[in-house]
């Protein structure tokens, strides 16, 4: 008999191609041992709501009202929302037509659009235009159209750094193209190398791939580097030199945790830059609800800001959008709250402000805390978190370790945080599912766990490694190179 649609032999063979780590081997194991009754803790994922932050109070007030219309016509309203939150929902209820259950613009509501074209001309001192900013379901999602309009074939390749996230290899293989490789530096603080940069596009060009792209996440996701000014300019230079379209991931703009290295958007160091790159490179912007104090991943709001993107591609892409019909209205809303919040003077900007503040402050104090715990841990090595939601750090593996890894045919990194799920119940994603140099090992754990957890988690964490090593180093090893050092 042959083979019927969907059977495995006849799926897309890009489907079987694309990989998504993060919900992957360990994640599948992670909710067995957690159905079975064991205690998980998910550092798999950023996803803050999840691991106990509680949203901010004002705009879940706004969508509930623009949720639950009819609580407007209630007289007694005021006595359960504020005067601006009321005033704020009207005011969203009034762009739409028929509420949050009717369709929008493929592009998405025209005044929410005008609000983040607003926010993005106050953070960077040049114009923004609602018409070329597309509201999406999440970066992701926007990411994904972005993508699928550059890629033509296996024969494209995008630039994308390693360790990557991996919505970028996976939807580069869906879409049929090649991912090309760029290493940052570890020993850089995960820094970005021109030279490395180079390296890598000559090297697919050897191989007959045609670089249309260069991905940039700034602040790194799962890296958690800030770029500074010097290195995005180094970065757009090239860019144009080379005639690459930028996308630029941007959705942990709101999480830095040290002064020294601010957010600067990709876009104003380009418009600083002047003509003619600043005219003529093709840069696409990305921002999400999902990250930051905001945290709000189920909602799934986004938006991307087109520069220098010709009209009639621009008419291409929101083609690609219209087949999705509209993005999701409610995160919609979100995204406009997220890009106009309370302002002094209003019912709620001090609460919105200590909300907010407090969120931040305590995540910087959890990437310490995390970055710290891994330093005290022996053969572990972590570079500070400075933006983002993730600690990556290497895992010095004794070759004990490896051969059983080999043994059980597993990835060395795969089968030590195999390991420590099984033992202590915290769930990570290894290395491999990032990239990275060969024979180095990794894991990736997010920030995100309550505050108040994070040494009981670390301590875990350090007891579970030691007593790894302790079963896997050759002491005999050890001592031959304590002597030969001395």
């Amino acid at each position: 008999m042959p083979p019927k649609p969907l059977d495995y032999e006849l799926v897309n063979e890009n489907v079987k191609k694309a990989q998504y780590a993060v919900r992957g081997e360990l994640y599948l194991r992670a909710t067995e041992l957690q159905n079975e009754g064991k205690k998980i803790i998910f550092l798999n994922i950023g996803n803050p709501h999840a691991l106990g932050q509680r949203p901010l109070t004002f705009p879940r007030q706004v969508v509930a009202l623009c949720q639950a219309s009819f609580l407007l016509d209630d007289p007694n309203v005021g006595l359960l929302f504020p005067a601006d939150a009321i005033s704020r929902a009207k005011h969203y209820l009034s762009m739409t037509s028929g509420g949050l259950g009717a369709y929008s613009d493929s592009r998405g509501l025209p005044g929410v659009r005008k609000e983040v074209a607003g926010i993005i001309e106050r953070r960077d001192g040049y114009p923004s235009h609602p018409e070329l900013i597309c509201l999406t379901d999440d970066a992701g999602k926007a990411v994904m159209q972005i993508l699928q309009t550059i890629i033509r074939g296996q024969g494209d390749g995008v630039l994308v750094p390693i360790p990557q996230y991996p919505l970028y290899s996976a939807t580069i293989a869906l879409f049929g193209g090649t991912l090309v490789p760029y290493y940052l530096e570890e020993t850089a603080n995960w820094g970005l190398d021109i030279n490395e940069i180079r390296r890598s596009v000559s090297q697919a060009r050897y191989k007959g791939i045609t670089v249309r792209a260069m991905v940039i996440i700034n602040p790194g996701n799962h890296t958690s580097q800030c770029l500074s000014e010097a290195n995005l300019r180094e970065v757009l230079r090239y860019s144009y030199q080379e005639n690459l379209v930028l996308p630029g991931d941007e959705v942990y703009q709101q999480s830095i945790y040290q002064d020294e290295r601010p957010f600067i958007s990709a876009k104003k160091v380009l418009m600083d830059m002047g003509p003619p790159i600043s005219k003529e490179l093709r840069l696409v912007s990305f921002h999400t609800v999902s990250k930051g104090y905001w945290g709000e991943c189920g909602q799934r709001g986004g938006y991307y800001e087109l520069t220098n993107i010709p009209p009639e591609t621009v008419d291409e892409i929101y083609k690609v959008a219209s087949i999705y019909l509209s993005p999701n209205v409610p995160a919609q809303i979100f995204m406009g709250l997220m890009v106009n919040p309370p302002k002094p003077g209003d019912i709620s900007y001090d609460q919105f402000v200590r909300e907010s503040k407090g969120i931040l402050e305590s995540l910087r104090r959890r990437a310490r805390l995390m970055t710290d715990g891994f330093n005290n841990c022996r053969n572990v090595v972590c570079n500070f978190s400075e933006g983002a939601m993730y600690s990556f750090p290497r895992i010095r593996l004794p070759p004990r370790a490896i051969e059983a890894a080999q043994q059980a045919r597993k990835a060395p990194d795969v089968f030590y945080c195999l390991k420590l799920l099984e033992v202590t119940g915290i769930s990570t994603v290894p290395g491999p599912g990032f990239g990275q140099k060969e024979g180095e090992f990794h894991l990736r754990a997010t920030i995100l766990p309550a505050e108040e957890n994070m040494p009981a988690i670390m301590d875990s964490f350090k007891k579970f490694n030691d007593e790894f090593m302790d079963q896997y180093e050759d002491h005999r090893d050890l001592f031959k190179d304590v002597i030969s050092s001395l």
